[in-house]
């Protein structure tokens, strides 16, 4: 009898099989083998627990390694007994009973009719005895508006939501997955004294600033209010897990910021060994730090004194990167002509192809004015002569004039910053569109405040080719790129792109279930970021971080920033917004026209590349929201997209929750604009301000990062030295030696794509959702990225474009998405849009 009744409950089952891939450690190699795992119905649901019903439990034991693009994977295969009404699995959950964490990669399961079931997976999973939780639940490929859920994962897709917010307390540990908002409170260490005291970023009116991901850290013991920081440099700084760097890209994080260290230490030391001054002496000193010769390696009494300048730890990771060059990599600035970055042309082209292609804009009134009314020192005389025969009214008339503006932002931090050994002016500069479409700058207006409240000084410089005028021509130029590289680091690259995403990812994470589709398109856009931004926290804009130590904004720097922060508008970060907002496009009314904009003139690099990337973003986001949303009441009845969106109105970016100008997502347009615009932000706006940070940054008499002192009067003491040696003034005013070489090595860290990149028009197969429609939309989209390159290709190459390449030869490919690099080779590349921004 028992016999039949054991034949009888074998014949209602069926087998699952599955297939587990996690990514191998050299640290823990046999990481994995002590895991479970049991998978949920989708349909089923167990009357006892209101979740699906739940398969026998598989172990993992015997597994298969292998390597692919330096990456070493181990597979195990499973197996799994169901009820024969089980149908497809949904979600599985895994316990490790191990000690060590392992990274799980991916699972596949096959149910008995065939079907594939993926599941995407790209995270740690922790050992059970650490974390004090059992199980880490993973949903499938398949993905489901909330009011479409399966029986079987409502209430899981529900309890996976809860668990993921928390209850806003505790401190975080590593193995956390918990989302919450932050104010930036930890980049002081006022334990460490008061010049190390910092105000909070966010949550004032004073400095508003976008939330980060809460730590939970706690406060410092001189100031309640700022979260206490570890004694040394942190790198395992919390984020969630599912946030963290794979293996392979901490290693290779690990391994460039070694590189990166050393090449700066190595410097260092050899200006201690040479014992000379503190500014370099000819420009063939700075020429001397790149070299193409990759054989110059570390030996003999430089080693031994890189040995006692570092702990000994730092040195035996330094042995093992013994072989580095002495010397930087030639940056493309200086490769085919290294005179090109004096050149007014090159100087105005970078404005429209360098690395902070976004500040400029169409002059409307001239002369300029303040926002509080004060007029422009420049005058016609000063620029009418450099016209190309043209009156002022008719170079007007014809959007023929432009302005970079470093002004009005600048001037109330002026006092304070000038009281740090810097010397920094607020710029403008207005330049002239010639008739081949390059830019010319035609007059500099440097001002600092005067001593009356309100008043300014201020000194106009004009373009000249020989004598004392072209000389202090140069050094007005230096100024101007002080600031625009100040405004570059701060606003256009750290708060426009990194700080402003953050509440995004949160929120997605919060409010939007693994199951959503719309998190599944969002997903790899956000690949890294936290983790990146944790790092920026501990080193790079934290209290002698390294960007107070280069920044001529020095500890004012977020201060900046988030004054900055107060003119941010999300919706004006769509591209063809930002250019009509800038006067360098129009609207263009033909219905043709995805973007509605057309560009002033047609070479604007940033601005042709961009639009077309622009379009074939919004045309795959619309396809995408097109299959799931099949009307407008379906994106206002959407619980979860309608709480994602107010949570980041609301809570992520509090310190703007009452403008005006967010998108209502009441219809199919508000998301589509919103998502487009987010995924623009993630991937093309930062490719086109990072990549090509060591390319012009790199070699730092294009780009200073400060200056240390004015630019002299007639009848001074300083105009006497200038008058004896004009080349040793340049360079006295320049950064010194420590600062320049600290802000090479990070241009050239922060350039460097690493070989796990996912490019924008990729997703690694795992990823893949289970929707043959949108496997067919992406491909149109990956198509449209193909037809964009060359066209790229062409455009660089075409004679009659004149800024596509400039007088130092680098051509335009900030915004090359560089789809056919499936196995990235990672590297300064100067190509390619990543889908997030992951350095």
């Amino acid at each position: 009898m028992q016999h039949q009744q054991q034949q009888r409950a074998q014949s209602r089952q069926s087998t699952i099989n599955g297939e587990i891939v996690i990514v191998q450690s050299h640290k823990q190699p046999g990481s994995g083998k002590s895991a479970s795992l049991r998978l949920y119905s989708c349909a089923e649901v167990d009357p006892k627990t209101g979740e699906g019903k739940m398969s026998s439990q598989a172990n993992l034991k015997c597994g298969k390694t292998k390597t692919s693009n330096g990456e070493k994977t181990r597979t195990y295969h499973v197996k799994f007994y169901v009820e024969s009404s089980f149908g497809i699995p949904g979600a599985f959950v895994i316990r490790n009973q191990g000690k060590h964490r392992f990274f799980l990669q991916s699972a596949s399961f096959e149910t008995h009719s065939n079907q594939i079931i993926q599941f995407d997976c790209h995270s740690w999973v922790y050992p059970s005895q650490r974390t004090k939780k059992f199980d880490r639940i993973f949903f499938s490929n398949t993905k489901y508006l909330p009011n479409q859920t399966p029986q079987g994962l409502m209430k899981l897709r529900n309890k996976e939501l809860i668990s993921l917010r928390g209850d806003g307390g505790g401190e975080r540990k590593e193995w956390d997955r918990i989302y919450d908002y932050d104010y930036y409170n930890d980049l002081g260490n006022p334990d460490k004294g008061p010049e190390h005291e910092r105000p909070v970023m966010g949550g004032s009116e004073l400095h508003p600033y976008p939330r980060r991901g809460r730590t939970g850290r706690p406060p410092s013991n001189a100031d309640p209010l700022t979260e206490s920081r570890p004694h040394t440099t942190n790198l395992d700084i919390y984020v969630p897990l599912d946030e963290r760097f794979s293996p392979k890209k901490q290693s290779e994080f690990t391994s460039n910021s070694i590189q990166a260290a050393l090449w700066f230490l190595i410097h260092e030391v050899k200006f201690v060994m040479q014992k000379d001054s503190n500014h370099f002496e000819s420009f063939d000193e700075i020429h001397d730090m790149f070299s193409d010769n990759q054989n110059q390696v570390i030996g003999g009494s430089l080693k031994e004194k890189l040995k006692a300048m570092v702990p000994n730890e730092l040195f035996k990771d330094i042995t093992h990167a013994i072989k580095t060059p002495l010397k930087f990599p030639v940056p493309q600035m200086i490769a085919e002509n290294e005179f090109a970055w004096k050149d007014d042309e090159e100087f105005g082209r970078q404005m429209l192809a360098g690395i902070n292609p976004a500040r400029i804009r169409s002059l409307e009134i001239f002369p300029p004015q303040s926002k509080n009314g004060m007029v422009s020192s420049i005058e016609p005389s000063h620029i009418e002569h450099n016209l190309e025969g043209m009156t002022l009214a008719q170079a007007m008339n014809n959007w023929r004039i432009f302005i970079l503006d470093h002004h009005d932002y600048l001037i109330p931090f002026l006092r304070k910053i000038n009281t740090k050994d810097v010397c920094t002016y607020a710029s403008r500069t207005l330049l002239f569109l010639k008739s081949d479409a390059t830019l010319k700058p035609i007059a500099i207006e440097l001002s600092f405040p005067g001593f009356a409240e309100g008043q300014e000084i201020s000194w106009v410089f004009t373009p000249a080719r020989q004598g004392e005028a072209a000389a202090l021509w140069h050094y007005a130029k230096a100024h101007v790129a002080v600031n625009d590289t100040v405004y570059h680091q701060l606003v256009s690259h750290w708060l426009h792109t990194h700080a402003v995403v953050e509440p995004f990812i949160i929120a997605t994470r919060r409010q939007l279930s693994g199951m959503h589709p719309i998190h599944w398109l969002l997903d790899p856009h956000f690949k890294d970021t936290m983790h990146v931004n944790a790092l920026a926290r501990s080193m790079l804009i934290n209290s002698g971080g390294i960007l107070e130590k280069t920044l001529f904004s020095a500890e004012l720097s977020m201060e900046l920033s988030a004054e900055l922060y107060k003119e941010w508008r999300f919706d004006e970060q769509a591209l063809p917004a930002d250019l009509l907002k800038r006067g360098m496009a129009i609207e263009d009314p033909d219905p043709d026209n995805p973007t509605g904009v057309q560009l002033l003139f047609q070479d604007y690099p940033y601005g042709s590349d961009g639009l077309e990337i622009w379009s074939a973003i919004q045309a795959w986001v619309t396809d995408f929201c097109m299959l799931f949303y099949t009307d407008d009441e379906s994106v206002r009845s959407d619980e979860e997209i309608q709480a994602w969106w107010s949570e980041i109105q609301n809570v992520g970016h509090g310190d703007k929750s009452s403008e005006t100008w967010w998108y209502h997502m009441t219809s199919r347009e508000d998301l589509i604009k919103a998502l487009t615009t987010l995924i623009w932000i993630a991937s093309a706006l930062h490719a086109s301000v990072n990549f090509g940070q060591y390319a012009y940054a790199g070699y730092p008499l294009n780009r200073p990062t400060l200056c240390r002192r004015f630019i002299p009067e007639e009848g001074t003491f300083e105009y006497a030295e200038f008058l004896k040696d004009p080349d040793k003034y340049y360079l006295n005013m320049l950064p010194e030696r420590v600062e320049m070489t600290l802000g090479i090595a990070l241009a050239e860290a922060v350039s460097r794509h690493t070989s796990d990149e996912v490019y924008l028009g990729q997703r690694p197969s795992s990823l893949w959702i289970n929707n043959e429609e949108v496997s067919h939309k992406f491909e149109k989209f990956n198509q449209e990225l193909r037809n964009i390159e060359k066209r790229i290709e062409e455009k660089n190459t075409n004679p009659e474009l004149n800024n596509r390449r400039g007088r130092a030869e680098i051509p335009y490919m900030l915004l090359y998405p560089d789809t056919s690099n499936v196995e990235s080779r990672g590297g300064i590349t100067g190509k390619g849009i990543p889908n997030s921004i992951s350095i």
